[in-house]
C-alpha cells in the first residue's frame, strides 16, 4: 500500500502509525514492532462466543429446532444422542438442512438419566457411555457432554471411571467433558477439587447452579473450587441457581440480580481460563428447563416464566456480558 509521495504506508493508516513511530517506510525501534505485531496477534486470536439452544424442553421436531436457533441467532443445538435410529437418522437431517449445518453439542446420561440408577455399577457406566459414544460419533458432535458416575460413589471409583470414560472418548475419536451435576460424581465442588486434582487432563462442563443447591450458598464462598474448575472448563450450562434450588424463577427478576451476578463472576473465571489456555471458541449453553426445575403456581400448575423467552433472555444477556469483558481485557 502505498502513500500520496509513493512510499509505503504504515499498517492499519495513520493511527497505527503514531502508534508504532513509522518514519520514512521503515520502523524506528523494535519494540515498537513488538508491540504492533502483538495487537495485530490478539486481534486475529480473541476468543469468540458460541450460543447453543438447548433442547431439554423442547417439544417439537428436530428440524423445529435448528429452525428456532438459527432465527435466535443460536450457533448450534445441545441435545440427547437418540436413543432409536430413526431419532438419529431425523436429528441428521435436521442438522444438516437447508442453510448448512449446524452444530451439535451431543449429550450423554451414564447408567440411566439424569440421575443414575443407584445401584449400577462401575461397567455398566461404562458400558452405556461406549454404546452412546459409538452411536453419536457418526453425526461427528462438536464435543460430548456427558453427565457421568454417582454422588454415591467413593473418590477412588469416580477417578476409575473418568480415567475409564477419557480412554472410551479417545477410542472414538470424541472430546468428552463432563458436567457439574447432581447425582453424580462432580456433584459438589469440595469432591470435584479432589478429582480435578488427581486428573489434570479431565474437561468439564459448569453448571454452577447445581453446586448451589447442594451447598446451600452461591459460590462466591468457594472462589478456590470455582477457580480450579475454570482451569478445567471446557463447557457452559448457563443456569442460575440460587440457595434454595436450582434455577431461579427468571433471571431478570430484581430478587435474583445478586444470584445472576453471582454466576456470571463464575462464567467470568471460565473464559479468563481458557483465554491463558488458548481457547479461540468458548461455548454456552443457556439451560432454564422443565422436569421441576421451572417454577409453578400451586394448584393450577401454571408456569410462572416461558422458558424459550428466559433462554433466549440469557443468551442475549450474557453476549452483551462477553463482549463487555472482552473490551475491558482489551482496553488493560
Amino acid at each position: 500500500m502505498l502513500c500520496r509521495d509513493g512510499k509505503p504506508s504504515a499498517p492499519g493508516g495513520a493511527g497505527f502509525a503514531a502508534l508504532a513511530g513509522w518514519q520514512g517506510g521503515t520502523f524506528w525501534h523494535d519494540k515498537c514492532m513488538q508491540n504492533f505485531m502483538q495487537m495485530i496477534v490478539q486481534q486475529e486470536v480473541a476468543m469468540q462466543l458460541q450460543l447453543y439452544k438447548t433442547l431439554w424442553g423442547h417439544t417439537g421436531s428436530y428440524a423445529d429446532a435448528v429452525q428456532q436457533a438459527q432465527d435466535a441467532g443460536f450457533q448450534g443445538i445441545e441435545c440427547a444422542v437418540p436413543a432409536a435410529d430413526a431419532d438419529l437418522d431425523a436429528l441428521a437431517r435436521a442438522l444438516d438442512g437447508p442453510s448448512g449445518h449446524l452444530p451439535w453439542i451431543a449429550e450423554i446420561c451414564t447408567a440411566g438419566s439424569y440421575v443414575p440408577e443407584r445401584c449400577a455399577t462401575l461397567v455398566q457406566h461404562l458400558d452405556s457411555l461406549d454404546d452412546a459414544l459409538r452411536r453419536c460419533r457418526v453425526l461427528a458432535p462438536v464435543f460430548v457432554n456427558c453427565m457421568g458416575g454417582c454422588d454415591a460413589w467413593p473418590l477412588a471409583r469416580s477417578l476409575d471411571f473418568f480415567r475409564g470414560a477419557m480412554a472410551l472418548a479417545d477410542k472414538h475419536g470424541l472430546t468428552i467433558s463432563f458436567e457439574t451435576h447432581r447425582g453424580r460424581s462432580l456433584f459438589n465442588p469440595w469432591r470435584s477439587m479432589e478429582i480435578l486434582d488427581a486428573l489434570p487432563d479431565l474437561k468439564i462442563t459448569c453448571d454452577f447452579s447445581h453446586w448451589c443447591v447442594v451447598a446451600e450458598r452461591l459460590m462466591d464462598s468457594e472462589l478456590e473450587a470455582i477457580a480450579l474448575a475454570a482451569e478445567h472448563a471446557h463447557h457452559i450450562h448457563a443456569r442460575v441457581g440460587y440457595d434454595q434450588g436450582p434455577q431461579v424463577p427468571h433471571p431478570a427478576a430484581p430478587e435474583y440480580a445478586e444470584a445472576l451476578a453471582s454466576h456470571q463472576r463464575c462464567w467470568e473465571q471460565v473464559w479468563a481460563a481458557q483465554r491463558r489456555r488458548g481457547y479461540h471458541t468458548t461455548t454456552l449453553t443457556p439451560e432454564f428447563g422443565p422436569d421441576g426445575y421451572l417454577h409453578q403456581l400451586p394448584f393450577t400448575g401454571a408456569p410462572v416464566a416461558d422458558l424459550w423467552q428466559v433462554n433466549t433472555w440469557i443468551a442475549a444477556t450474557e453476549r452483551d456480558h462477553f463482549r463487555a469483558v472482552q473490551a475491558l481485557d482489551e482496553a488493560v
